[in-house]
């Protein structure tokens, strides 16, 4: 299976909380729902259109117990409830038990072991939502395949930032983008390896 990262984020790269006030409070965050007024239909075509690729879902474990929490108790005719709650969960962690939020397969030790494992498995994408750790992990080890982001369009100033964890520097390929009336910006990226360096010595243009 392909490893796919799929994440909303504000212009600064927060991804923590997009989704309420309390969906993830921890470490004082107080900023919340940062993302629910900038959806539309449009937007919600297109994630579901990206959730009908998943295999299954990769998640750590505070990301996992906020699904499990939440998830069983959206009603339809809500687009995405059937899906999330039946789909095979995919947990990274040393101190979730088995997991209550079924199916769930507990991957225990190394999360760049389990990655490479269930890349080796058949099937489409398994996807990461959320897991924000993990997901930079994965990004810096060079075993994510596609990156998709949907930018909101505010700068939040405090909150966990996606990709904010040091590791290899990594190349991306623009391969698709639009641009919301709600003014979401959302981009999908193929990783390329790493990324190039270079030092300016003036525009090619000029010379």
């Amino acid at each position: 299976m392909r490893i796919n990262v799929t994440q909303f984020v504000t212009l600064d790269g927060v991804s923590q909380g997009p989704g309420s006030a309390e969906e993830d409070p921890t470490d004082g965050f107080e900023r919340g729902g940062w993302f629910v007024p900038y959806l539309d239909e449009t937007f919600v075509k297109q994630a579901s259109d990206w959730l009908d690729l998943a295999d299954g879902l990769l998640l750590g474990r505070r990301t996992y117990e906020a699904f499990a929490r939440d998830w069983p108790h959206i009603a339809e005719p809500d687009p995405f409830t059937a899906r999330m709650n039946t789909l095979p969960k995919y947990v990274v962690s040393n101190t979730l038990g088995d997991g209550s939020w079924n199916p769930t397969e507990v991957f225990r030790g190394d999360p760049i072991t389990a990655a490479r494992a269930l890349q080796s498995r058949p099937g489409g994408e398994v996807q990461i939502h959320g897991s924000a750790r993990l997901a930079s992990a994965l990004l810096a080890a060079g075993l994510v395949d596609t990156l998709r982001l949907a930018v909101a369009p505010v700068i939040i100033g405090q909150g966990r930032r996606l990709l904010s964890h040091p590791g290899a520097n990594a190349g991306l390929e623009l391969v698709k983008h639009q641009v919301n009336q709600t003014g979401l910006v959302v981009l999908e990226y193929e990783t390329t390896g790493v990324a190039p360096l270079a030092d300016y010595n003036g525009s090619p243009a000029l010379r």
